[in-house]
C-alpha cells in the first residue's frame, strides 16, 4: 500500500511540475517586459579604460556607456548605470540587482556555466608594442623568435606566459608594472612587448617617434558579449537583434575609443 501510495504521489508531482513549467518559464522570461514597464534598464559594469571611466566632470563615459546608452535608447527607456566590483559583478547580476552586463565581458565556458550571453559584439585581446631603434628590421612573427630579442612583460601576467611559448628563442624581461616593461622599449633596452589592448596602441599613439606596432591585429583574441541571467532567452533573442542592427555603429565607437586617443581629453590624466 506504501509503495502505491508513493507512486501515485510520485506521479502526480511530476505531472503537477509539469503543468507548472511553462508557467513559470513564462514568468522568468519576462525581462524585456520588465525592463519597459519599468522605464528603465539597469547595466552592471566595471571601470576600465576606456571601456567604462569617469571624465572630468564625474560622469561616466567609455565604449561600454556608449553602448549601453544607445541600447536602452533604442528600447525606449531610460538608462541606470550600476557601477560593480569585477569580481562581484556575475553574483550580483544573478542577485537581480541589475539587468544585464554590459562592461567588456568575454565569453567563456566557465562563465556561460552560470550565465547567458548574447552574440559577440566586440573582440579584444593581446597586442604588440616594439621599438623602432632596435626591432624597426625584424620581420613579424618570426624575427622576433630570436635569442638576439628581447621581450618585456608585466611580471605574473597572462602575456609572459604568451611570449615563453609564442618566443622560446627570446630573452624575456619581467617587470611590476606595464609603464616600466613600455618604458624599456621606448628607451631601446628591448625589442618588444606585450599586453592587453589597447595599452600597446595608445603606447604608440603617444610616442610615435619610438614605437611601432609589428602587427595591427591582435595576437590573441575574446569575444565579448551581453550577459543575462539564465532563463530569458526572449530577452536573448531582442539582444541578439539589438547587435545584429548595430555592428557598424558599435564598431565605429570600438575604433574611436580603442583606436584613437580623441576622447583623451574628456577624462583626468592618468
Amino acid at each position: 500500500m506504501n509503495v502505491i501510495k508513493r507512486t501515485f504521489l510520485t506521479a502526480a508531482a511530476a505531472l503537477l511540475a509539469a503543468a507548472w513549467a511553462p508557467a513559470a518559464l513564462a514568468q522568468q522570461d519576462n525581462l524585456v517586459e520588465t525592463i519597459k514597464q519599468r522605464g528603465k534598464l539597469m547595466v552592471g559594469f566595471s571601470s576600465f579604460v576606456p571601456w567604462a571611466m569617469r571624465d572630468k566632470q564625474g560622469q561616466w563615459v567609455g565604449f561600454e556607456i556608449d553602448v549601453a546608452t544607445k541600447f536602452a535608447k533604442d528600447l525606449g527607456v531610460q538608462i541606470e548605470l550600476v557601477p560593480t566590483a569585477w569580481d562581484a559583478i556575475i553574483p550580483s547580476l544573478i542577485g537581480g540587482k541589475f539587468d544585464v552586463i554590459i562592461g567588456g565581458m568575454s565569453i567563456t565556458p566557465q562563465r556561460q556555466q552560470q550565465i547567458d550571453f548574447t552574440e559577440g559584439y566586440s573582440n579584444s585581446g593581446q597586442g604588440v608594442a616594439a621599438s623602432k631603434k632596435v626591432a624597426a628590421n625584424l620581420k613579424w612573427p618570426e624575427g622576433y623568435n630570436s635569442a638576439n630579442v628581447t621581450f618585456t612583460c608585466r611580471r605574473g601576467a597572462t602575456p609572459c606566459k604568451l611570449i615563453e611559448e609564442r618566443f622560446p628563442k627570446a630573452t624575456l624581461r619581467q617587470f611590476d608594472d606595464d609603464a616600466i616593461a613600455f618604458q624599456e622599449v621606448i628607451n631601446g633596452n628591448a625589442h618588444a612587448t606585450i599586453t592587453s589592448e589597447p595599452k600597446p596602441t595608445f603606447f604608440v599613439l603617444k610616442n610615435p617617434d619610438t614605437l611601432f606596432k609589428p602587427v595591427q591585429e591582435n595576437i590573441t583574441s575574446n569575444t565579448e558579449g551581453f550577459g543575462v541571467r539564465k532563463g530569458n532567452p526572449k530577452a536573448l533573442a531582442a539582444f541578439n537583434a539589438w547587435i545584429a542592427q548595430n555592428r557598424d555603429w558599435v564598431r565605429s565607437r570600438h575604433n574611436y575609443w580603442f583606436k584613437t586617443q580623441d576622447w583623451a581629453s574628456q577624462v583626468p590624466s592618468t
